[in-house]
């Protein structure tokens, strides 16, 4: 519900910007105690300073139980601002000191591979230039990594990953469709039955990924028709579509940049993308570095990405 003026400038005066550090501690742990650990504080403090902002903003932003604390729908929403007003205290206190930060060190991102190929790789060079100290890893996977086993420092993927000691963000939109050659199009065959797509060959994903939306938008299409070919990545499902052998679902961005042509534009299976960095990690010169870059490229190729371009 909207607020008034009077009523926000009365949450204005009452608000102590410093506890949203409290709620960002406990959002990523789980917990008081993990939370009370990360800040350096006692447990009785830390409650005492959620008790105090959830008042202030007058939202109830976790839920109580045993197994530790979670977040409300309220409380979600407010992640990404909470997460602006710590790296803006960051940039003040930076600022404040004159002291001029150096980026140096190894980074490893975990990516999609269509997102690691067709978007981020290429935009690099001027990144590379800027920070010549610093040395990048990209993984790439259809798999969640594994953040708290570190497999990763930081995660660009389109499933959400799970909570925990995990600072997590939502950074753009991914949008999907069905896409052939012109090659394949012009010998398309007639569908001469009652289904559209029965004549058809596809391009599929291998069986330890049917969990995936364009694996699953295929099963309910093709109703047990085999896909002419499978393949456990995108770039070889971008490559088959691009030699006439089939349609595939892909990512609008990518069927664009080939010069594939959109069958269906429409096909429920975008997906948000999500930025994770483990907590630990988050006040890393380094790790800003890469997340501030990755964030504002996804979000300058945002009409791209969701295929409105």
């Amino acid at each position: 519900m909207l607020k008034s003026g009077n009523q926000i400038s009365d949450i204005g005066n009452q608000l102590h910007w410093d506890d949203a550090r409290v709620f960002l501690a406990i959002a990523r742990t789980g917990t008081l105690s993990g939370a009370s650990k990360l800040l350096g504080t006692g447990i009785a403090t830390t409650s005492r300073r959620l008790e105090r902002l959830e008042n202030a903003l007058q939202v109830r932003l976790f839920t109580r139980s045993q197994l530790g604390y979670r977040l409300t729908d309220d409380g979600a929403d407010l992640i990404s601002q909470a997460e602006m007003l710590e790296q803006a205290g960051f940039a003040f206190s930076a600022a404040a000191k004159g002291k001029e930060t150096r980026v140096s060190g190894h980074v490893r991102l975990a990516t999609a591979q269509g997102l690691a190929d067709e978007l981020i790789i290429p935009a690099l060079p001027d990144f590379i230039d800027a920070h010549p100290n610093l040395t990048l890893e990209i993984v790439t996977s259809v798999s969640v990594v594994n953040l708290h086993k570190r497999d990763a420092d930081l995660a660009i993927r389109m499933v959400r990953p799970d909570n925990g000691n995990v600072s997590i963000r939502r950074i753009g939109h991914l949008g999907f469709g069905l896409y052939a050659s012109e090659r394949y199009l012009q010998s398309r065959p007639r569908c001469e039955s009652s289904g559209l797509f029965d004549q058809d060959d596809f391009i599929g994903w291998s069986e330890d990924n049917q969990q995936l939306p364009a694996a699953q938008w295929l099963a309910r299409t093709l109703r047990g028709k085999p896909c002419r070919l499978t393949t456990t990545n995108m770039s070889a499902q971008v490559s088959a579509v691009q030699a006439g052998l089939g349609m595939a679902i892909i990512p609008h961005f990518i069927g664009q940049q080939k010069g594939l042509v959109c069958v269906q534009k429409d096909v429920g299976c975008d997906q948000p993308i999500w930025s994770a960095v483990h907590s630990d990690l988050i006040h890393s010169t380094r790790i800003r570095a890469v997340t501030e870059f990755l964030t504002a490229l996804i979000q300058t190729k945002n009409q791209e990405l969701t295929g409105l371009s």
